[in-house]
């Protein structure tokens, strides 16, 4: 197991190399730097001393191999619009983001796998055919669209929620503990019902298809042959075999998650990594950009990683090849 998590450990790496090589030179073969915003007030004698000043005079692998060097001291550049380090930005802006793709990977596993084990269960009766349906009418909603309705029914209409932001920004300060935790708590609700709700419906797609697929099978007809209780069938037999496939969505999930949360957490405001990303492309930050960019490489690795090692420690077969 050391040397197949080793060996996974060093694709990663080369990997995060090769992402961060290709995104600094799309960005830097883009039109225009940090310093091309239209602003009257500012001359090209300044724009150009900033440019001298942050490097970006110099000739494109000299800037590249630079970067390259500052990140393997785990630097990751100056944000010129934060106008502070990068590392700072990230700590942050991961945090939120990381609350809210955590909270949605645990509910949408746990309803999504319970969901699908129904759906497969009692696919002859009306009501598991109209969860079904409704599932499948929910994986096929945008996620942008989604947020923008529950942020208008539950926002708007029936203001009983928060319409964005991570924390009430003029009375938080002045709350008792447990008066700031609900606050943060009825923020988190809509952002973490859009995403919950999309991945829920992905997760039990899956899962009744798998489930479906094991239930037929010669070893379950066996079981039940013996008169093993049919609960213990699914639970013990066929729900083993038919999760499987889940330790993949599982790491396909972790990284989409933050590409989903770009959308989310700009139509409810919440300060992450999403609304950053986008900030930080509009005014060509390229170190924040650059940041965004590793820190999402990392997690598709990071994701790539637990699934491999979670198939390995469900099939031994795996770590042989």
């Amino acid at each position: 197991m050391r040397r197949f998590v080793a060996v996974r450990l060093l694709h990663a790496v080369v990997v995060l190399f090769l992402v961060t090589t290709i995104a600094f030179f799309l960005i830097h073969l883009a039109p225009g730097d940090p310093f091309s915003f239209e602003n009257a007030q500012i001359s090209t004698e300044i724009r150009d001393r900033w440019r001298t000043q942050f490097g970006y005079d110099r000739s494109l692998p000299e800037q590249y191999a630079r970067y390259l060097a500052s990140v393997a001291r785990g630097q990751l550049g100056y944000s010129h619009s934060e106008h502070v380090p990068v590392i700072k930005v990230l700590a942050l802006k991961l945090p939120p983001t990381l609350l809210l793709m955590g909270s949605a990977l645990i509910l949408s596993f746990a309803l999504g796998i319970r969901l699908g084990v129904y759906e497969a269960t009692h696919w002859r009766t009306r009501k598991a055919r109209a969860t079904s349906g409704v599932s499948l009418l929910i994986y096929s909603l945008p996620d942008f669209w989604l947020a923008l309705m529950l942020l208008l029914v539950f926002g708007y209409w029936l203001p009983v929620l928060p319409p964005g932001g991570m924390v009430d920004v003029v009375l938080h300060g002045y709350m008792s503990p447990t008066r700031a935790l609900w606050d943060r708590i009825l923020h988190l609700i809509l952002p973490l019902a859009t995403l919950t709700l999309l991945l829920t419906a992905v997760i039990a797609r899956y899962q009744r298809t798998a489930l479906l697929e094991i239930l037929p099978l010669d070893f379950v007809r066996m079981a039940r042959a013996k008169g093993v209780d049919e609960r213990a069938i699914v639970s013990h037999h066929a729900l083993r075999n038919a999760l499987l496939p889940m330790i993949t969505l599982a790491g396909l999930a972790f990284p989409a998650l933050l590409g989903g949360a770009v959308f989310v957490e700009t139509v409810f405001s919440w300060p992450g990594m999403g609304r950053m990303v986008t900030a930080a492309i509009a005014v060509r930050d390229y170190p924040l950009v650059l940041a965004a960019v590793i820190v999402g490489a990392g997690m598709v690795t990071l994701g790539n990683l637990i699934a491999d090692v979670g198939y390995a420690l469900a099939d031994p077969r795996v770590r042989a090849r």
